[in-house]
């Protein structure tokens, strides 16, 4: 039984179903020719059985045939329109019509003559092994004939079971040749059924193999209807189109990631390449110069660190959650980022206004997202500007006083090592907000920008669902 299942599974799929539709019309087939051969059975008996009740045998015949039994050398009787009839006597003895092989005496019929049951029917052999059906009948009649006693005697009438084997056995061959017709025809329609509705996915396979042999993203697979292929064709261009916008993102950040370290780190070489040089012609570099080229050095490589952080966390998986969820207060992580804010804007004015709010997320992650978003507030506010932080309802607002945003960059701000043309000359990778709106995504919220309603500058709005309760046992 393994062996075969093993067989069956090293098959191609498209021979796998016509097997197993051929197998389920030869079953089904089988199981209708089954109930044809046994109902015409039963059919053809009802009426040989039938037929044998109502024949009646006259006294007169039975006169001529006891006659014939007893002298044969006066008389001799055929039989009845094909039946065969003979006398049973109560001691077991026969005697049968003319030309007419004795047929087999049972118990049965011994009781019939003895007047025990008035009838049977069965089936018995004569002595030349012909299979009869045979109905016996107890002899009586208001006259009987010399010789012959009512109660002493038996009347059986026989017809042959040929005339039933016979037509069965015309019948199975019939069903047997039709039932092969038919398995065969189901067998070659199910190889073409499985053909034509397996083509999508030859396709799908050829495409698949396509992608492995070349890793060319482009193939798509024609999907029409709504059936299972056409839900695996579309499944199949889904996985293959993200595949590729995936590869194409991974390209461009590679690609813009060297486009933004190339600036910092040529400064950095350059500053490197002074200062060796200063050591090698012994040139002393002017303090004040060197001062300055030093702080370059530092903050270049402040830059340099602070990409790579931001690669960093860019390049961790898409997953739902960066790191274990706890529950944070978010309104203590806006307090700490605020600190940092006015840390990197001392000449800027910070007002707050944080109430009570808690939520699911991963802390450093969250902190830097506020973090980044000060950050960005406090580098595009104006000297001496104001910043407006307030927590209310699970809603973080941050304006700044700054140039805003005009309306058609809004739609690229969240977009990776995107910089506004007026932040092009401003410190930074593009990759800030693009954190953030990853974080905040990630907690389950939103992040929005919008210009501020009155006078200039931008609302940046950080919603997270939460409570202004800790959960019991915090």
């Amino acid at each position: 039984m393994t062996g075969t299942l093993r067989r069956l599974r090293a098959l191609p799929l498209r021979s796998r179903l016509a097997l197993l539709v051929a197998t389920a019309v030869a079953v089904a087939v089988a199981a209708v020719a089954a109930a044809c051969w046994f109902a015409t059975k039963a059919q053809l008996e009802s009426q040989l059985d039938s037929s044998l009740r109502n024949v009646s045998v006259s006294n007169d015949y039975m006169q001529k045939l006891f006659i014939a039994c007893t002298r044969p050398d006066q008389a001799t009787v055929p039989p009845i329109g094909g039946y065969t009839v003979q006398l049973v006597t109560v001691s077991g003895s026969t005697c049968t019509s003319a030309g007419a092989s004795p047929i087999g005496v049972t118990a049965a019929d011994i009781a019939v003559a003895a007047g025990v049951r008035d009838d049977v029917l069965h089936t018995a052999s004569t002595k030349s092994g012909t299979r009869m059906r045979v109905h016996t009948y107890a002899y009586e009649t208001h006259n009987p004939a010399p010789g012959l006693v009512p109660g002493s005697f038996a009347v059986s009438v026989a017809r042959p079971m040929s005339e039933i084997t016979d037509p069965l056995s015309t019948l199975a061959w019939m069903l047997l040749a039709v039932s092969g017709i038919g398995v065969i025809g189901a067998g070659a329609a199910g190889l073409w059924i499985a053909r034509t509705g397996l083509r999508p996915v030859d396709e799908l396979t050829q495409a698949v193999e396509h992608v492995a042999r070349t890793e060319d993203l482009t193939v798509r697979i024609p999907a029409d209807g709504e059936d299972e292929i056409a839900r695996l064709s579309r499944s199949f261009n889904s996985m293959t189109a993200s595949l590729a916008s995936s590869r194409d993102r991974q390209a461009q950040l590679i690609a813009d990631a060297g486009h933004e370290l190339r600036t910092p780190l040529t400064s950095l070489r350059t500053n490197v390449e002074l200062l060796a040089r200063s050591e090698d012609t012994g040139r002393a570099i002017p303090p004040d110069d060197r001062k300055a080229l030093m702080k370059s050095v530092k903050a270049q490589m402040t830059e340099l660190a602070s990409l790579i952080g931001d690669l960093q966390e860019l390049a961790r998986p898409d997953a739902p959650t960066p790191g274990p969820l706890q529950v944070v207060a978010l309104h203590d992580i806006a307090d700490t980022a605020l600190e940092r804010a006015r840390l990197r804007g001392p000449e800027l004015t910070i007002r707050a206004d944080l109430t009570s709010w808690y939520v699911r997320a991963e802390p450093a992650a969250l902190e830097r997202a506020v973090v980044n978003v000060l950050d960005n507030a406090v580098k595009f506010s104006p000297s001496r500007g104001t910043i407006e932080v307030a927590l209310r309802d699970g809603e973080l607002t941050v304006r700044d006083q700054g140039p805003g945003i005009p309306a058609d960059e809004l739609p690229h701000v969240f977009e990776r090592f995107w910089r506004s043309p007026s932040a092009r000359q401003l410190p930074g990778s593009g990759l800030g907000l693009s954190i953030v709106a990853r974080t905040v995504q990630q907690s389950g919220g939103e992040i929005t920008l919008r210009p501020a309603a009155e006078g200039p500058g931008t609302i940046a709005s950080i919603r997270l669902p939460g409570a202004p309760q800790p959960p019991p046992g915090l």
